[in-house]
């Protein structure tokens, strides 16, 4: 896992997203590809508006989104993590989901969470980019601006298809971790238990702990974010999107909701 791509966006949450991309880099000895778009659909005015206001804006936008690219590549250059940048006009999940072919990885911020109040709030766009990427999506709760490899993590396990190719495309930082947890929250039976997922690691030389975790009335995201405080996890890997995205906004489910409340990363495959 060695090619890392970093959404840049100028919101309340983009130092501490690149603080993670950046510490993630310099543990693998990864490269990171910059990846700004600037959503113009986003600012275009009523077809009866003025031509000329639309293109003072468009300029107002660029030498934002300018001087963001500055700032950021001044940082970058501090460091010793080699870096590309990829900027350009248009939709933005478009733009990652393009980007991302051949991408190890994808480092996104949690979207706006009602706890904390920012003036400028991360795009929403986690779901869309997890469901159409081939890579994995790591989600930054806000305020979090490193991630250490060499500690515990969590392995979320429900037996779906999701959880197991979640487990795979994870390996290599599992391989780093300090101690690995399958921890699994469900009343139904899986089609494969966790104690197939932990040895199928230990295949790969990897000795993980197999958790039956009760929810105890709870929700699985909350008994999920529970084990990982409780294990002291730096982070958290889970399959996405088990059920369909329609059934989880009209019904709820454990993605959306953990994308909305986590507190720590989560590494996520769908």
């Amino acid at each position: 896992m060695k090619n890392i791509l970093l959404h840049i966006h100028d919101d309340d949450e983009q130092a501490n997203r690149l603080g993670v991309a950046v510490h993630l880099a310099e543990q693998i000895g990864g490269h990171l590809a910059c990846v700004q778009v600037t959503p113009m659909e986003t600012y275009a005015s009523d077809p009866y508006g003025g031509l000329f206001g639309m293109a003072a804006l468009i300029d107002t936008i660029h030498s934002s989104d300018k001087a963001l690219r500055i700032a950021t590549e001044a940082r970058l250059r501090r460091g010793d993590v080699p870096w590309e940048w990829h900027g350009s006009d248009g939709n933005v999940v478009e733009g990652l989901i393009d980007q991302a072919m051949l991408a190890d990885l994808v480092v996104l911020s949690q979207p706006a969470n009602p706890a904390r109040r920012l003036t400028r709030q991360p795009l929403a766009i986690v779901g869309d980019v997890v469901m159409y990427t081939r890579c994995p999506v790591l989600v930054v709760p806000q305020g979090v601006d490193r991630l250490a490899l060499n500690a515990p993590v969590v392995v979320a396990w429900n037996g779906s298809a999701e959880a197991a190719h979640a487990l795979r495309l994870a390996l290599p930082l599992l391989k780093l971790a300090s101690a690995v947890h399958i921890v699994e929250v469900s009343d139904d039976e899986p089609r494969l238990s966790a104690r197939e997922a932990a040895l199928w690691l230990s295949r790969h030389d990897i000795s993980a702990d197999v958790h039956e975790w009760p929810a105890k009335g709870r929700r699985v995201s909350v008994a999920l974010l529970h084990a990982a405080a409780e294990l002291s996890a730096t982070y958290l890997v889970m399959g996405a999107y088990g059920h369909s995205r329609l059934r989880e906004t009209v019904l709820g489910g454990v993605t959306r909701e953990l994308i909305a409340t986590t507190t720590v990363p989560i590494l996520m495959a769908h």
